[in-house]
């Protein structure tokens, strides 16, 4: 563990509206997958810590559920959770999309910003998909409406300016220990990954009426005696009958799909063979039943 003498470290929340590329920051920056990706908004319901640790300074980063208007108790808990976060960081990088701009969701998060004290970084992300003359009005009008402490334009899918970002970052972190192990890239256990890695996979293959309504469950975790296998057992959970028969697909085809993916992903992560089954449940309404959303995971005082 290093001394905190000119070491620094702290927490670091991102946050941002729904698909701003939070995620692909932080696993491009940890260098493996700790938050799951999707091109469909709000996938990230949980914080998820994400370490990165260097001889000079050790970076906590939070990565919050993206900023909506809730329409259901997921989605309370889901604003809530990004919100709450603020409080408890050493400072906050507001990530913004270059080529959708400034829109009514951000309006909702500079109001909440103005009223915390850490420093605050206009993160624009995506500016491999725009102008670079499109860039200065933007970061313009962004500090019309709050004083940023750093104004910072990165690519978090190609990488771009990102070594820049975490300059910033160290310079507005304080003197402080080593929080984590060098080798410690996630606050969150195994099976919480495992169980993100598998909603990855059933994003992707689905249709727009499937994400916001399912979760996996990781029914068990055990390895084979004698052998380097480990047998994972999950469940996916949907609201509705048609969203399972999606989920299974034609002779099952498409649950094979989303098992063989995800198993290469899980098999990376534990570093060992895997052996999966997968299978689907229906449970009406799950999001709106507080019982159910702390049976799936969503317990405010863990994240």
């Amino acid at each position: 563990m290093q001394s905190s003498e000119n070491y620094h470290s702290g927490f670091i929340a991102i946050i941002g509206r729904p698909n701003v590329g939070k995620s692909t920051f932080m696993n491009y920056v940890i260098g493996q997958k700790v938050a799951i990706m999707s091109d469909k908004p709000q996938t990230t319901r949980n914080k998820i810590q994400g370490v990165l640790t260097t001889d000079t300074y050790q970076l906590i980063f939070i990565d919050t559920p993206g900023i909506h208007k809730p329409k259901h108790r997921l989605g309370d808990f889901m604003v809530k959770s990004s919100i709450d976060t603020l409080n408890e960081v050493d400072a906050i990088m507001f990530m913004v999309n270059a080529k959708e701009g400034y829109g009514k969701g951000d309006e909702f998060i500079i109001e909440k910003l103005k009223g915390i004290s850490q420093p605050v970084l206009l993160v624009i992300n995506k500016i491999d998909e725009v102008h670079p003359d499109e860039l200065l009005p933007l970061i313009d009008q962004y500090r019309e409406k709050l004083p940023f402490a750093e104004v910072v334009p990165i690519s978090a899918l190609q990488g771009n300016n990102v070594d820049r970002l975490l300059e910033v970052l160290v310079d507005q972190l304080p003197e402080g220990p080593q929080y984590y192990p060098e080798d410690h890239v996630t606050d969150h256990p195994e099976r919480f990954i495992i169980s993100e890695l598998i909603r990855e996979k059933v994003l992707h293959h689905t249709r727009e009426e499937i994400p916001h309504s399912v979760a996996v469950i990781i029914e068990s975790i055990k390895k084979q005696e004698n052998k380097d296998i480990i047998d994972v057992q999950a469940t996916v959970i949907v609201e509705r009958k048609s969203q399972k028969g999606i989920i299974i697909g034609k002779q099952g085809n498409m649950l094979k799909q989303i098992g063989t993916e995800a198993r290469k992903d899980i098999e990376n992560l534990l570093g060992s063979k895997v052996f999966m089954e997968l299978w689907v449940k229906v449970q009406k309404d799950w999001r709106n039943r507080a019982s159910q959303l702390r049976e799936y995971g969503y317990r405010e005082e863990e994240y």
